[in-house]
């Protein structure tokens, strides 16, 4: 009897210092004449003083118009580490991409030039890409012992937002939007060219890819401070990325992007088998039981639904809040109840299923958009707490609809086995 051969190939080999720099540390920057200096002076004394292999760090200027270029170019000539690229178009994701691809480093990285992470955090990043334990690394501020300053708005926008992604592209990773992540060269070049976004969706996309692909993310626990001076167009972002994730799992849906190709030619097939139709199918709890854990799924859906709204509300508008807000809540929804409710395990059917839950997603937003339409002609002037009261009646007729949606169609049990 031959030996069984592993399913997952070794680790990748270590980086071998060759003379020229291990790690390039890129900074995207757009109009931060100010900030730059300080951020690559810090960084560079940092990396000096505590990194024990040869760096660079590259100022990726993304169309300033102000004097950042020549801030930088100062810069370059004041360090021998420090590079400068200089790009005619914005967009943080292509200023990585072009920077990553032309690169010699064999482990790639990238910060915010607010530097909102702990320096510290920078070489547990990248030792693990180093010694080829790891494809990739983030930071993460969602982990336990993260210690993270920032407000309740942007806490709870990137706490959804990745229940979102979990929900809809089946991600694992804490923290896809963390400016602060590390990359080895080689998997740089086969993953790069299959990301399509130059904007603040390219960390996601590039997150999901790898993941999909069977690659090590590891996550390192950051200490954060939030920039209070950010300039992130919030409702911009959140409108492209909403985008994205519809783009990246409709290309996954459909084959699009070559994650089983990927997975073979990395080497990173699953250690274990898939589980059967049966397992993943599981037995549907009785009635009674399904209506508990729905109603209480159901409270904690409503209850985020009301903060994300009032969030959004003084930035969007009523219509616009009440759509985001029910595409993110929807979402952690139709997952929850799915594991929870109705007893279902496994990947099989999960897309399909996310599907037909934005289907029933869809009759919530007429009723809850009806609702504030016809508020706003009865009662033009009403209060935000009589908005409140109307959409709660809205979500509650909505919400039994959608359990009985859910049990006879979108997760009933012979559909799930077919």
């Amino acid at each position: 009897m031959t030996a069984a051969t592993p399913l997952r190939a070794p680790f990748a080999a270590p980086v071998e210092a060759t003379g020229g720099a291990v790690l390039d540390v890129v900074v995207p920057v757009h109009n931060e004449e100010r900030d730059l200096g300080p951020c690559v002076r810090r960084l560079h004394r940092h990396l000096t003083e505590n990194f024990p292999y040869a760096f660079r760090i590259t100022v990726a200027d993304n169309a300033s118009t102000d004097t950042t270029l020549a801030v930088a170019d100062a810069l370059a000539d004041e360090f021998a580490e420090v590079a400068v690229v200089h790009l005619d178009e914005k967009g943080r994701g292509r200023a990585l991409r072009t920077v990553w691809s032309a690169s010699d480093a064999p482990v790639l990285a990238y910060m915010d030039v607010d530097l909102s992470t702990d320096l510290n955090a920078l070489f547990p990043l990248v030792a693990p890409l180093i010694s080829g334990h790891s494809d990739l690394a983030i930071g993460s501020r969602l982990a336990p012992t993260s210690r993270v300053v920032r407000g309740v708005k942007r806490e709870v926008i990137s706490r959804c937002y990745n229940v979102l992604l979990r929900g809809t592209l089946r991600a694992r990773f804490s923290d896809a939007q963390c400016g602060f992540k590390a990359i080895r060269a080689d998997v740089a070049r086969r993953l790069l060219p299959l990301v399509e976004d130059t904007g603040w969706f390219f960390d996601t996309e590039l997150l999901v890819l790898a993941e999909r692909s069977g690659l090590r993310i590891h996550e390192v626990p950051v200490d954060w401070v939030d920039d209070p001076d950010s300039r992130v167009d919030v409702v911009s972002t959140a409108i492209a990325d909403l985008k994205g994730v519809a783009r990246v799992g409709h290309a996954l849906a459909t084959g699009a992007l070559p994650v089983a190709r990927l997975r073979e030619e990395f080497g990173r097939e699953p250690l274990a088998a898939e589980p059967s139709p049966d397992e993943m199918a599981g037995v549907t709890p009785g009635l009674t039981g399904q209506m508990v854990r729905f109603a209480a799924i159901g409270v904690i859906s409503t209850l985020a639904f009301l903060l994300l709204y009032t969030l959004f509300r003084g930035v969007l508008g009523p219509q616009p809040s009440n759509l985001l807000a029910l595409v993110i809540t929807a979402v952690a929804n139709t997952a929850a109840n799915r594991r929870l409710t109705f007893g279902i395990r496994g990947r099989r059917h999960a897309g399909r299923s996310q599907v037909e839950g934005l289907v029933v997603f869809g009759l919530g937003l007429v009723l809850t958009s009806g609702s504030l339409a016809l508020l706003g002609v009865l009662a033009p002037a009403a209060s935000h707490a009589v908005e409140l009261a109307v959409l709660i009646v809205a979500n509650l007729v909505a919400t039994l609809l959608r359990f009985v949606a859910y049990r006879a169609w979108v997760f009933h049990p012979r559909r799930q086995r077919a």
